[in-house]
């Protein structure tokens, strides 16, 4: 069992920056790939950002590439997403998920392929 534990969510200005952290407890953090994912209202959740476990490998969603940056630290289970430029399109509900793979160079952008999720952490973009 992992939980995930969502937190740095907020309301913030068109153009400002936010740092999302998920924290991870119970199996081993350090052979999870990692993954952040979104709700906007009305809307289904979609792909943002996600980071192999060896942290070597990243991707991201063109919707926010060049903006948003995902990266983890293994010493203390915990990923990160540190947003900047945001924009109104960006508010969502921002969820955590962790993916067991033996693969240290993997990671995975699809929901099907995530093991466990997060509750999420509101993200609100004032116009």
């Amino acid at each position: 069992q992992v939980q995930l534990v969502e937190s740095g969510g907020g309301l913030v200005q068109a153009g400002g920056s936010l740092r999302l952290s998920c924290a991870a407890s119970g199996r081993t953090f350090s052979s999870s790939a990692m993954g952040w994912f979104r709700r906007a209202p009305g809307k289904e959740r979609e792909f943002v950002a996600a980071i192999s476990w060896s942290g070597g490998s990243t991707h991201y969603a063109d919707s926010v590439k060049g903006r948003f940056t995902i990266s983890r630290d293994n010493a203390k289970n915990t990923v990160y997403l540190q947003m900047n430029s945001l924009k109104p399109d960006d508010t969502a509900v921002y969820y955590c998920a962790a993916a067991f793979t033996r693969y240290s160079g993997s990671y995975y952008s699809t929901e099907s392929s995530q093991d466990y999720w997060g509750q999420g952490t509101q993200v609100t973009v004032s116009s």
